[in-house]
């Protein structure tokens, strides 16, 4: 898909301003993680692609969304700390708030589905969180929160529609620049959107030529769907494994600029997540969660266009469920 950039910059909710500010605020807290390269990965992945694995799994709550809970919280005021603050999640923006919370003294509550990973759910709780387990799905979730905030006055830390959030995902995309000027793509797993948007942000101010492709599950489709029908979808189904993706809605703050700035998206399965955990555990020596799994996943379905490239792909978190993990390597 060919990008119209007058188009994307005028659906972007955040600049490079916005995401030059989050790094400043993040820098006290978040050392830079690394961007690594393995021979044997591009070997597997073929077509003479130099495959560059960001590892956001090395955050201090193993996620990438420490950078988006940590910079909505320190964005808020010292009167909307005080309240506390709520978010629903499927474990790590619950994780980033949570360690965000403990980080400034904020009292944070996580809502998250009833069967969510458990591990997950002890990290949290573990962080000094409130943790309540409400709704089948990830959809029903969000609204218990929505519920809660409202009987207790509390702040909304959402995953998603929040500038802060937004613009803190983007700071991951300002290093990995800084670490590799001349990227030529990059491939993100998509849940609500924050880390694509926020790439997009600045690959249109540092680096416009650089490419922004988005990876979804099949069995969590209504991204991926709103994306190919040019509206944004709610209330789809989401069973998917890999829970950073397992949405089953586009959001209003950041479906505009998916539709006018990916260059690309594509589906992948379960099962082909599954390898790919297994893959980069072998290849990489860390251990992937689902979602962290679908860069790789989706670069093997693109790796025929994307040939002779430079290609990032974001190992974006490492909170992977013993069950899953059990089922990966039985493959």
């Amino acid at each position: 898909m060919t990008v119209d950039s007058a188009a994307l910059l005028e659906a972007l909710p955040v600049s490079i301003t916005d995401v030059e500010t989050a790094a400043t605020r993040l820098r006290p807290y978040l050392a830079p993680t690394p961007m690594r390269s393995y021979p044997l990965l591009d070997a597997d992945v073929g077509h003479g692609i130099a495959v560059l694995v960001k590892h956001e799994n090395h955050q201090p709550t193993q996620s990438f969304k420490i950078r988006n809970g940590l910079n909505a919280v320190l964005a808020r005021s010292l009167e909307e700390r005080a309240r506390g603050g709520i978010g629903a999640s499927t474990g790590n923006h619950g994780l980033g708030i949570a360690y965000a919370g403990r980080l400034t003294g904020m009292p944070i509550t996580v809502c998250v589905p009833l069967g969510n990973n458990p591990e997950k759910n002890a990290a949290i709780r573990g962080l000094g969180a409130t943790l309540v387990e409400e709704g089948a799905a990830y959809d029903e979730t969000i609204r218990a929160c929505a519920r809660i905030r409202d009987e207790r006055g509390l702040v909304l830390l959402h995953s998603t529609n929040d500038v802060h959030v937004i613009a803190g995902a983007g700071t991951m995309t300002l290093e990995m620049l800084e670490q590799e000027p001349a990227l030529d793509a990059l491939i993100i797993a998509l849940g609500g959107g924050s880390q694509a948007v926020g790439a997009m942000a600045v690959a249109a101010a540092m680096r416009p030529s650089l490419k922004v492709y988005a990876v979804g599950a099949t069995e969590a489709p209504a991204q991926y769907e709103s994306w190919v029908r040019g509206e944004q979808l709610t209330g789809r189904p989401a069973a998917t494994f890999a829970e950073g993706i397992a949405t089953g809605s586009a959001y209003p703050i950041t479906f505009p600029a998916l539709r006018a700035g990916l260059s690309g998206f594509v589906q992948v399965s379960e099962e082909e997540m599954y390898g790919a955990v297994r893959d980069l555990i072998r290849y990489t020596g860390n251990l992937p969660e689902g979602a962290a799994a679908a860069g790789l996943a989706g670069l093997r379905r693109l790796a025929p266009q994307l040939a002779g490239q430079r290609v990032g792909i974001v190992m974006c978190g490492g909170n992977l469920s013993l069950r899953a993990l059990e089922r990966a390597l039985r493959q």
